[in-house]
């Protein structure tokens, strides 16, 4: 068994993408039966063995202002300086301050930008906000530290 586990949102996301590609070749499959193929190719039985595997672990995410990290904001890569930090133990989330190494475009069209270098946002223990895209997919995961 894998020592070191994505989290359960990044294991979620996974099934969601493997799930899309198999329709996208005509192979249709439950949500569940995708988080047992999942379970399966991190080397555990089943999807509830590996969702108390993952429940298990604490959380990952801790961040001091001066640390780098990388990710994706509002599906664009960026490498920052973590300006800020507020913990909620609690709730495990964490109010962060970034300064982009550069300025990320924030707006999807192409007749017109909007940069931004320095944001802040709330990110849970598997540092991804609750705020989503029209798409679905968070406004900030970070994916490295």
């Amino acid at each position: 068994m894998n020592g070191s586990l994505p989290s359960l949102s990044a294991l979620k996301a996974q099934a969601k993408q493997l799930r899309a590609a198999l329709e996208k070749r005509g192979e249709t499959i439950s949500h569940s039966q995708t988080l047992e193929l999942i379970a399966r190719q991190q080397g555990y039985k089943d999807w509830n063995t590996l969702y108390a595997a993952v429940g298990n672990r604490p959380p990952v995410l801790f961040l001091r202002p001066g640390d780098r990290v990388a990710g994706k904001y509002l599906g664009r890569r960026f490498a920052a300086e973590v300006l800020g930090v507020q913990s909620s133990v609690a709730a495990h989330r964490v109010r962060l301050t970034l300064h982009f190494d550069e300025p990320v475009d924030v707006v999807s069209f192409e007749s017109f930008s909007s940069y931004r270098q320095r944001v802040t946002c709330t990110v849970n223990a598997d540092g991804m906000t609750s705020e989503k895209t029209s798409d679905g997919e968070p406004h900030m995961v970070i994916m490295g530290l």
